[in-house]
């Protein structure tokens, strides 16, 4: 027998044999028949609970608590599980009777983990609003704790992970997903993926862990690895996050990090714990935290950091996890909340531990080391971003303060050499480490895309300026001029920066308008400049652009009419304080100041939500220093540098543009106006800068391990395009020859008339649309540029003639499948494809019916139009044409089917009919083609030609249909709907029975009743 390509059935036999021999989980069988399937099993946990010393009337009482957490029907899906996993994590409160002692009946035993008792589940029926069978359910104690959704070799682990995402709609099954903590989906080919409830699709995860060991499938290995009871137990209980509305799991690193941090901690021993920018640190130290305050009833924790703006952002990360956190407002403050036994748990400025203007450093130290402060309790000190906070002075009087504590520092970046003995020392050694290509690897964060870019500043008469210069300074003695000079060189500089600048900003908006994601609006950028000056020049000169409402400028500065009273030269010129001044007054003049915030706070909260919430409405933030580090945007794409930065300053910088985010989000593009990374290493053929080099601190890694490689534009962008056209190619090969239009519809669609067809097909087709979109994008990418990347004249216009044949093929088969795509993630692209370089006769078609329906252009222009609109290679093919009009009139009649089951029967009847004729040639073309075009009018209509005036609604008429056309029935039932209906009574089990029964008053039939209300639920008139 072949073993390739073997059934899901044979995986999943495997996969339960597994669970029950090597993980010792108890079979409770295949469950499809089972009328009464739960995520809460009463006998198994009835009988754990008994076990455990419970009486019947404590055990009742829990059952109760925990049924109405999972079935609190006010609430949704994330808050009822959220409810469910506070008495799954702590216990249920119950008192039996008053004046009896409150019990907590715990459910879970955490401590003991094989105590449990841990069941598997197969074909797991669920009746919900619409019935779906979950292919594998875990339990622990008879609940519902995972749900594995489980695909052949042959079928993406995405249908697995959308089928989950299905199955908690509250309109199928989310009900089920009330208890649920790990999702998963699996098959032999990739292996296997987890989430939780709500994790979107992209941020499915994958374990990683022993990657040495090959020697069975990674769906096994990975599931006996999370799936084990000790580590299963442990995940529930140390490593479940609802983070602000999501719920989270950890990423394999932050669960081993957290476990190393956890070594440490017991030994009292601090460290660095090194994860790359974007890995998510802030979730590691929720973690740590919450393990370290749970398991040491003396430990307190602070949490340092040395800018503002990532003060705030822990304090919310921690409030958004449910930890309450004391944010300090001064050093006195934080002294005083360090010396008494409350709060536990607190965050500062690092700044807030000094003095300012202390003349002899040592002897303050000294003084320190000599009357130490009085913390209460165990103290844990966090420091996140150690590698700036611990390279100056303010390490030293942290230590001095605060003798007994324990540092841990969190850092996105390896030591530079010059940091290693201070950080060692406040620290001690690496925790755990994840890698800047680590986590690229995993898909954790993007590559980064690297450009040059050389605006020339050359003058065009240098003598000129100096005559210029000479005439302005003619008042003035040699020192003077000479002072002057010093500080503005040549004048080089002050008289081509607005040149200058005009041109990068020329550059900028051009990028709006042809780049990646930012032609399209679903991506943004920041411009990094050299001052707040030229901040406040940029934002000026992009007021005279399309980004003129829609860019903003964040520097925290706060204009103060002090700033500029010195200023004024009486010259009719503008000094840079004036300007930084005039700037901001104009911007901030009709902003409102909220409660305690300035204007500027106010202003730029508000720039920075955009940013993030609405990238259309904010395209551009110009900065200096701020939003730099702890600033995450997944819309950012591009960054653009105008501004001399080095080593960890300029890492963090360019890690804004490499979060995740929409599919079609596939790189973090870097653009230098400063060649800042001048050094280009060639490996393996591809182009990489290091932004790190001879300044490591190598000692604890090989030199690999310590590169931050930021990959060249135009050698990644023909990797891109190469890879993307490659992969269309290989899905199109199985196409019979001669690989024309109808070859192409039979083996993306199949027979069009078949909806088990289609359905089959449905893979095929997704993989072409999406493998479309990535090639429009890989090509936008570098098309202005493919000369450059090495590409010859002959292969350019290759690649030119297949992108135009993808985009054809993708509109055909959409169009034949009437598949009707969301276009708008990269229209903007094709839109430039298109203008640029395709040429008019080559790309006349490229979205045939501009995205109307086929039968919508037969009903407003008539037959002739549509079919005179489709590519030449169907029109021509008669056959074509008619299973394309044929497949959409089907699936508009099996789409609205429910809505009028009698009239789109019998529209269904009359189309076979014609299908008939035309096959057994019993038509010719013309005569078919009026058939077809009359049943699409009608189809559309959904109104037969002899309904009575009176029935002048859909619903009305969809009544008439269905009961006998008794007009008089119809207009009584309508009336009886209308008068018993509430708001929103869809989904709502009391208001639909108040309509059932006014239609049962009417027929007194209870069968007729179900069957006129699934009528009128599909009506949007009711």
């Amino acid at each position: 027998m072949d073993d390739i390509g073997k059934s899901e059935r044979v995986t999943q036999n495997r996969v339960v044999k597994l669970f029950c021999e090597q993980l010792g989980y108890r079979y409770l069988g295949n469950l499809e028949d089972k009328p009464d399937n739960s995520n809460i099993e009463l006998p198994q946990l009835t009988r754990y609970l008994t076990a455990n010393g419970y009486d019947q009337s404590q055990i009742n009482k829990a059952l109760d608590k925990l049924h109405s957490a999972a079935n609190n029907h006010a609430q949704n899906l994330y808050h009822n599980n959220k409810d469910v996993y506070q008495l799954l994590r702590y216990g249920v409160p119950v008192r039996t009777e008053a004046g009896v002692l409150t019990v907590t009946v715990h459910l879970i035993d955490w401590r003991h983990p094989e105590q449990n008792d841990f069941y598997i589940a197969e074909e797991v029926t669920v009746f919900g609003e619409k019935e779906k069978r979950p292919d594998i359910v875990l339990y622990v104690n008879g609940i519902a704790i995972g749900v594995l959704e489980l695909k052949n070799s042959r079928v993406s682990i995405g249908d697995g992970i959308r089928q989950n995402l299905v199955n908690q709609q509250p309109e199928f099954i989310g009900a089920f997903f009330s208890t649920i903590q790990f999702v998963f989906a699996g098959n032999d080919s990739e292996g296997l993926q987890y989430g939780t409830i709500g994790t979107q699709e992209k941020f499915f995860l994958k374990w990683k862990e022993d990657e040495a060991d090959n020697s069975g499938y990674k769906l096994d290995k990975y599931l006996a690895k999370i799936c084990a009871k000790q580590r299963l137990i442990e995940l529930l209980y140390d490593f479940v996050l609802f983070d602000g509305g999501i719920k989270k799991l950890p990423r394999a690193h932050q669960y081993f990090g957290v476990k190393a941090a956890q070594a440490h901690v017991r030994r009292k021993e601090g460290g660095i714990i090194w994860h790359t920018q974007g890995s998510g640190k802030s979730i590691v130290m929720v973690l740590l935290a919450k393990w370290i305050l749970e398991n040491n009833p003396h430990a307190r924790i602070a949490i340092v950091t040395d800018r503002d703006e990532l003060d705030k952002q822990i304090e919310s990360v921690f409030r958004d996890a449910g930890e309450a956190i004391y944010r300090t407002h001064s050093g006195r403050d934080l002294m005083t909340q360090l010396g008494q036994a409350k709060p536990r748990l607190l965050c500062s400025l690092v700044h807030k531990f000094g003095k300012r203007d202390i003349d002899d450093f040592d002897a303050f130290i000294e003084q320190l080391q000599s009357q130490p402060s009085y913390a209460v309790g165990e103290l844990f000190i966090f420091v996140d971003e150690c590698h700036r906070t611990q390279s100056g002075k303010l390490h030293r009087t942290m230590k001095a303060l605060l003798p007994g504590a324990v540092f841990i520092g969190f850092t996105g970046t390896p030591l530079l050499k010059k940091d290693k003995a201070t950080s060692l020392e406040v620290f001690g050694k690496y925790i755990h480490t994840y890698k800047f290509n680590e986590a690229v690897e995993d898909g954790v964060v993007l590559d980064l895309v690297y450009e040059a870019r050389d605006i020339d500043q050359r003058l065009s008469s240098q003598q000129k300026i100096d005559e210029w210069f000479a005439a302005k300074t003619k008042g003035l003695n040699d020192f003077q001029k000479a002072e002057l000079k010093k500080k503005w060189g040549t004048m080089q500089n002050v008289l081509s920066s607005k040149s200058r600048m005009d041109k990068v900003v020329t550059d900028i908006v051009g990028d709006f308008s042809v780049k990646p994601r930012l032609s399209t609006q679903m991506g943004n950028a920041i411009l990094v400049a050299s001052s707040i000056f030229e901040a406040c020049r940029y934002y000026e000169l992009f007021q005279a652009t399309e980004l003129k409402g829609k860019c903003a400028v964040v520097t925290s500065y706060n204009p103060q009419t002090r700033d500029i009273s010195t200023e004024e030269t009486g010259a009719n010129t503008e000094t840079d304080k004036q300007v930084i001044y005039s700037t901001y007054d104009a911007l901030l003049k009709d902003v409102s100041a909220e409660p305690g915030k300035s204007k500027t706070e106010t202003y730029e909260d508000k720039a920075k939500k955009m940013f993030v919430d609405e990238p259309a409405n904010m395209k551009l933030l110009i900065v200096v220093d701020k939003l730099l580090t702890g600033f995450d945007a997944p819309s950012c794409t591009y960054l653009y540098i105008d501004k001399s930065m080095q080593d960890h300053g300029l890492f963090q910088a360019i890690c804004r543009v490499n979060r995740l985010d929409s599919e079609d989000k596939k790189f973090g593009f870097i653009v230098d106006y400063k060649d800042l990374f001048k050094k280009l290493v060639n490996e393996k053929g591809t182009g990489a800068i290091q932004v790190y080099t001879e300044e490591l601190d190598y000692d604890q890694f090989e030199t690999k391990d310590c590169d931050i490689l930021i990959q060249d534009r135009l050698s990644k962008g023909r990797e891109w395009l190469d890879n993307a056209l490659e992969a269309l190619e290989l899905l199109c090969e199985k196409v019979e020859p001669p690989k024309g239009d109808l070859e192409h519809i039979h083996y993306f669609c199949g027979n069009t008339e078949i909806p088990e067809d289609l359905k089959a097909r449905e893979v095929q087709r997704t993989a072409l649309y999406k493998a479309t979109a990535n090639l429009l994008r890989a090509y936008a990418n570098i098309g202005d540029d493919m000369d450059a990347a090495g590409y010859s004249a002959d292969t350019i216009e290759h690649i030119r003639n297949r992108v135009n044949h993808f985009l054809k093929l993708r509109d055909v088969i959409k169009n034949a499948s009437n598949e009707k795509i969301d276009l708008k993630a990269y229209e903007a692209d094709m839109r430039y494809l298109i203008d640029r370089y395709i040429q008019a006769e080559e790309s006349v078609v490229i979205s045939p019916f501009a995205d109307m329906p086929i039968l919508q252009v037969i009903v407003k222009s008539g037959i002739a139009e549509a079919i005179g609109a489709m590519p030449d290679g169907i029109k021509a093919n008669k056959e074509a044409v008619a299973e394309i009009i044929e497949n959409n009139v089907r699936s508009h009649i099996i789409k609205n089917h429910l809505l009028d089951p009698a009239y789109f029967e019998k529209m269904s009847k009359l189309l076979d009919e014609i299908i008939k004729q035309r096959k057994q040639n019993a038509l010719n073309y013309q005569e078919y083609l009026q058939k077809i075009a009359d049943l699409a009018n009608k189809v559309v209509a959904a109104q037969p030609n002899d309904t009575p005036k009176s029935l002048n609604t859909q619903a009305k008429r969809a009544l008439y249909n269905n009961l006998g056309k008794n007009e008089a029935l119809v207009l009584q039932i309508n009336d009886a709907v209308m008068d018993s209906k509430q708001d929103n009574w869809r989904g709502n089990p009391a208001r639909e029975s108040d309509i059932q029964q006014a239609i049962f008053k009417i027929v007194n039939d209870v069968e007729e009743v179900e069957r006129i209300f699934a009528i009128v639920k599909q009506q949007s008139d009711y």
